[in-house]
């Protein structure tokens, strides 16, 4: 076999072995500890459902696996952070969410149209040609609050050496 390591978002509550059985409607295989601590686990990043019941694929998970695997979506490091981001979710620190601040990841776009007169149109172009276009590369953006006090997009966003080693990233709604 060859070792994997993963990141996915799941949903989760606490369930016996034996209470999953119940709860599936199977019949617990002999053998096994009913009583065993686990979890119902839904995941939530695509699948084919197979119980009415749920939107995802579920299972279920010892607890001891289940706590060595999972964290809650508060309290991530920036690893887990970053994965957020690129499946698509908004992600920000424990003492930023007072002020509203999150990051999000921007995909970038390959032909960025650029208007005549702006710092990119007249950076871009050559005595030869106006260029009204270029490529805009993935990047991470900030929703924050600018030097006068308004809502603001701050492009570029670059993480500090105490928010990668934090563990205090949480995605946000």
């Amino acid at each position: 076999m060859k070792t994997y390591i993963g990141t996915k978002l799941i949903n989760a509550r606490p369930l016996t072995r034996g209470d999953y059985n119940a709860y599936r409607g199977w019949k617990p295989p002999e053998g096994e500890d009913q009583a065993a601590d686990g979890y119902l686990v839904e995941y939530l990043d695509g699948g084919k459902p197979n119980d009415s019941r749920h939107a995802g694929y579920i299972s279920w998970s010892p607890a001891e696996q289940f706590n060595n695997a999972y964290r809650e979506t508060s309290g991530l490091s920036f690893g887990l952070s970053i994965e957020a981001l690129k499946k698509g979710f908004k992600v920000a620190r424990a003492g930023w969410n007072g002020k509203g601040m999150w990051l999000v990841l921007v995909p970038g776009t390959q032909l960025a149209k650029l208007n005549p007169g702006t710092p990119y149109a007249k950076a871009l172009s050559t005595p030869e040609a106006e260029c009204s276009a270029c490529e805009i590369l993935p990047h991470i953006d900030m929703w924050t609050v600018n030097a006068h006090g308004r809502r603001a997009m701050l492009p570029g966003w670059l993480a500090s050496q105490t928010d990668m080693l934090a563990d205090d990233w949480a995605i946000v709604d």
